[in-house]
């Protein structure tokens, strides 16, 4: 079923009459070789998939990356693994380059991980139908990987590569960064080298690109109260103990910043208790009570999504500011670190977005137009976007990312690699 399902994807691969558009004829040229490398662009699609590479399962995360060295040094690339230090506990990451003088210099960004980690139920590379396809980190982001891949073999079949400068970025973590000032030291020094970097997470179909993406910190509320009999709740000698003044604030969190545009402060976790214990590395919490307990502490952990510092900053100066204002006999204390920054507009983005326009629009796709940063989170794009142009959402469309069933849209695949490589070949020149 799997191969006749392959073959009918093969078959509707939309054949443009390309020398009807407004493309030149090398540009032709590489939407052919797109049509006949497909089967083997295919075939790595599912050959990735399959292997598990959750953030977490280090040798995983390395296998897909030897696959990816494979492929790179077939087609002209020097092939390297980056090893981080032990103590961040990830794989490492994949970097292929290629060096120039002609040409703007670019930075392919992908990620080999996936959020599937090794001990969750596996979903295997499987067609549902002539259209749509599921697994693991399909379209978030290994069918971006691979379009990366097809567009740059293209290029190097017809010799278009040559004297060209592309790094090609792979970091094994993306999905759990960990230590990210030691984890994307390379990456945001090795980007430095170059003019331009375009990302390659999920697409949203033809018409939108992404020129703006939130940045996400995490923040840690602890709180604190007078165990007591549950009887004397609200007493001026007991008060109202940690559990309601975790409530108090998440409540006013909720009343005043709720609403801001591109801001977000989810509380993904709660424990509380007269005794509590929570593992920051798994995220596993317990707590012990009993309902005619006043609770003696509660912990509260969630995330903050931003665009641009002075977002960010302005919701922590209140977000503070109502933690400070304690119930009776309470108290509570805020704590923030810092993830990935925001990638925020910028004159440069939007200029690259109106070169996929034109790209798109030649090819006979439609109109690309800049999308919502709302709509997007965190980045590895982010770590280099204030340094140089940038354009995200590149790669793969689909859905359900980071749930079971994602899936990639296949129809639309080719004519987004084809997309790419056009766009590619026109930075190059």
């Amino acid at each position: 079923m799997k191969k006749t399902f392959q073959l009918l994807a093969f078959c509707l691969i939309p054949v443009f009459s390309f020398a009807q558009q407004n493309l030149t004829k090398e540009e032709q040229q590489l939407a052919e070789l797109i049509d006949k490398n497909y089967q083997e662009t295919l075939a790595l699609l599912e050959e990735t998939i399959n292997m598990n590479s959750g953030s977490l399962n280090k040798e995983g995360v390395r296998e897909v990356g030897r696959v990816f060295e494979r492929e790179f040094q077939k087609i002209g690339f020097e092939t390297e693994w980056l090893e981080l230090p032990a103590e961040v506990n990830r794989a490492g990451h994949f970097i292929a380059t290629r060096k120039g003088t002609k040409g703007k210099k670019l930075f392919l960004i992908g990620h080999l991980d996936t959020v599937f980690e090794k001990d969750m139920p596996f979903s295997p590379f499987t067609y549902l139908n002539d259209s749509i396809a599921t697994g693991q980190g399909a379209n978030d982001m290994k069918g971006g990987n691979v379009l990366i891949l097809a567009s740059l073999r293209a290029m190097h079949e017809l010799g278009l590569l040559d004297d060209r400068t592309i790094t090609v970025y792979f970091p094994g973590d993306e999905e759990s960064s960990g230590n990210v000032t030691i984890s994307r030291k390379d990456f945001i020094a090795r980007a430095r080298q170059h003019e331009i970097a375009l990302a390659y997470e999920t697409a949203q179909g033809f018409s939108t690109v992404t020129v703006a993406r939130r940045g996400a910190s995490t923040w840690t509320l602890k709180t604190s109260g007078n165990q007591s009999h549950s009887s004397g709740v609200f007493r001026e000698s007991v008060g109202y103990g940690a559990i309601y003044e975790a409530a108090r604030i998440l409540t006013q969190f909720q009343e005043t910043l709720a609403g801001e545009q591109y801001l977000t402060f989810n509380p993904g976790q709660i424990i509380g208790g007269s005794d509590i214990s929570y593992d920051a590395i798994t995220g596993r919490g317990e707590a012990l009570g009993k309902t005619n307990i006043v609770a003696r502490e509660a912990l509260v952990t969630g995330d903050l999504r931003f665009l641009g510092e002075a977002q960010k900053e302005a919701a922590r100066v209140k977000m503070r500011e109502i933690v400070s204002k304690h119930l009776n006999q309470t108290n509570a204390e805020i704590t923030f670190k810092d993830g990935l920054p925001s990638m925020e507009p910028s004159e440069g983005n939007y200029a690259l977005a109106k070169i996929l326009n034109q790209v798109s629009l030649d090819m006979g796709l439609g109109e690309v137009k800049p999308g919502d940063p709302g709509s997007r989170g965190a980045g590895d794009i982010s770590f280099v976007a204030e340094f140089m142009d940038c354009l995200d959402g590149l790669g793969a469309s689909g859905s359900g990312a980071h749930a079971p069933g994602e899936t990639i849209n296949m129809k639309q695949y080719p004519d987004l690699i084809k997309r790419n490589t056009i766009l590619l070949y026109r930075l190059t020149r």
